[in-house]
């Protein structure tokens, strides 16, 4: 009898998922080009989610298909139409910068297609998108968080800020740091402009020297935050230097070396501090792979844009019912995530904390939370 009831029961597990089928997820992100840092690192995180999470409650498998983007506006927008059209996508995780991001979005909301960013955090990324969303923070809190903690935790009272006037993220933080920094009694004495891709910093460290600020705000991406770091440090300029999430990867220490100790910057995930169950176990889990608990933010990103994905098509009738999984990403409240804890409004935008990092002998090391 024993026997018979054990093969009634593998029957019938065998009979519901019977229909089980294959849903794909597209990466589309840089994994080549200059700012492949980003990709690698968030896409390691979308890997490791799949493979903590592979299947639906339904028994559906979910399939995670990588699309290079190669940072380029052009592959981005190949990309997309491919994971679309080709591919056959219910949702897309990605890109990694703003401006490319942004390109993303436009494409999938022609075809309804959800997209949840993982780390663009300009405050204008979703004002013309209905199926866009994000797990990271906003340039607008992200900027916010700068100046309140480096005025009021630091005590600095003047500073100069590098903006970088070819990206919308650069100039969306820079503005927002600056409001709210003289909000808090500091004084902005320039803003020193710079584009993405340029390599002599020389005169722009020149006069930030001779302004003499109590800090340096660096909004930028790390190939440029790397090298300012560096070239500061050749003329003695000693000033410490307060930056953003575009330099939370182990590319920038790599690019800067011994300049960028000292380094102050933003972010989403602290490893010491695993602030949910969740985000404990994927430290187990990235640990088993890569003999190390050192996760960057973006990794952490990565696999909460994932998670969230899941989450919204497990509470769909049909998980690959794109508009379903677009309305469900939108309903999520207080999702205990990898980097954190994150709620996402109707628009798309998620309400969460940020993480102020140092880096100090090469490694970053936490030193504040900033909550909502």
């Amino acid at each position: 009898m024993k026997k018979i009831t054990t093969l009634a029961l593998s029957l019938a597990a065998i009979s519901s998922f019977g229909f089980a089928k294959e849903i794909t997820i597209a990466a589309v992100m840089p994994v080549t080009g200059p700012v492949a840092a980003y990709g690698q690192t968030a896409y390691e995180g979308v890997t490791l989610a799949n493979k903590m999470r592979p299947t639906l409650k339904n028994g559906d498998t979910i399939k995670v298909v990588l699309l290079d983007t190669r940072g380029e506006k052009v592959e981005t927008s190949n990309a997309t139409t491919r994971a679309i059209s080709q591919n056959k996508a219910v949702g897309i995780i990605g890109e990694l910068i703003t401006a490319n991001t942004m390109q993303v979005m436009a494409i999938a909301d022609k075809s309804k297609i959800p997209v949840i960013a993982p780390a663009a955090t300009s405050d204008k990324l979703l004002d013309n998108v209905k199926f866009g969303s994000r797990v990271c923070f906003m340039d607008s809190f992200q900027g916010k968080a700068a100046a309140e903690f480096t005025a009021k935790e630091l005590g600095y009272k003047t500073a100069v800020i590098v903006v970088d006037q070819a990206q919308v993220y650069s100039l969306g933080l820079a503005k927002t740091f600056e409001s709210e920094f003289v909000k808090n009694g500091g004084k902005v004495l320039s803003k020193l402009k710079i584009s993405s891709g340029d390599k002599d910093f020389k005169a722009i460290v020149s006069q930030i020297k001779s302004k003499n600020p109590d800090f340096v705000y660096v909004p930028t991406y790390h190939p440029e935050a790397s090298l300012l770091a560096r070239q500061a440090k050749q003329i003695n300029l000693n000033k410490p230097m307060v930056g953003s999430d575009g330099v939370a990867n182990p590319t920038f220490i790599e690019l800067g070396g011994d300049a960028v100790n000292g380094f102050i910057f933003s972010d989403s995930f602290d490893a010491s501090n695993p602030p949910t169950e969740l985000s404990k176990k994927f430290l187990d889990e990235y640990e088993k792979e890569k003999g190390t608990r050192d996760i960057a933010g973006f990794t952490a990103l990565g696999a909460d844009a994932y998670f969230v994905m899941v989450e919204a098509m497990d509470k769909c009738a049909d998980p690959s019912d794109s508009v379903c999984i677009n309305d469900q990403i939108h309903k999520t409240k207080e999702f205990s995530g990898v980097s954190g804890v994150i709620s996402i409004d109707e628009k798309g935008n998620a309400i969460r904390s940020v993480v102020m990092k140092e880096i100090v002998g090469g490694k970053p090391t936490f030193k504040a939370n900033v909550n909502p």
